[in-house]
């Protein structure tokens, strides 16, 4: 259970029986009476966003979220299966779900599903992912001067802009907080 006081950026909660993050936190003293807390939260479910303003007295119950192990599977129509390492029990997600990681899904990626009850809500992908590079402009020698980048389509479908030296085949690591190239991966 929560108290008004503990209320803070990225914080979880519960409020009438939907999971919440809050994601802008104020605390205001007046010169008379309590102190107020005002907060933007989101609903984890919808993805509304509305502000509330709660006094210190306020208590809130930690929303039940769990992180479960899973692997990608498929894609079946706009749908992506997932599958629990441990119980084999599948899951599907849609693509508002799912976001801009839809960019890295390879076959067979593991990655971490929240889940709100029985109920997934979103996927955390891992930070770095090797992938293929499957169109790519040829690189002309000599033409490092500049520093320029080039654009490269990857196994997924995603296009990347890539250093002029990275050609098609490759496998090439990208980080997927930024979308952005690492470094090439030898086999």
């Amino acid at each position: 259970m929560y108290s008004a006081s503990d209320l803070r950026k990225n914080l979880k909660i519960q409020i009438d029986g939907d999971p919440y993050v809050i994601t802008d936190f104020q605390f205001v003293k007046p010169g008379k009476g309590q102190a107020l807390y005002r907060c933007k939260l989101k609903n984890m479910i919808t993805g509304s966003q509305f502000e509330r303003t709660f006094r210190s007295v306020d208590t809130f119950q930690q929303a039940d979220l769990q992180d479960r192990r899973m692997q990608y599977l498929y894609p079946e129509g706009n749908k992506y299966c997932f599958m629990d390492m441990e119980s084999y029990e599948q899951v599907y997600l849609t693509e508002d779900q799912i976001g801009d990681a839809i960019n890295y899904m390879i076959d067979n990626l593991e990655v971490d599903i929240l889940f709100f009850g029985d109920r997934p809500l979103g996927i955390t992908l891992p930070n770095f992912i090797d992938l293929v590079v499957t169109q790519a402009d040829p690189w002309i020698k000599g033409d490092t001067a500049t520093g320029e980048y080039k654009p490269a389509t990857l196994e997924t479908g995603y296009q990347i802009q890539v250093p002029p030296f990275v050609v098609e085949g490759e496998k090439i690591r990208v980080d997927t907080r930024t979308g952005e190239y690492v470094t090439r991966v030898k086999d």
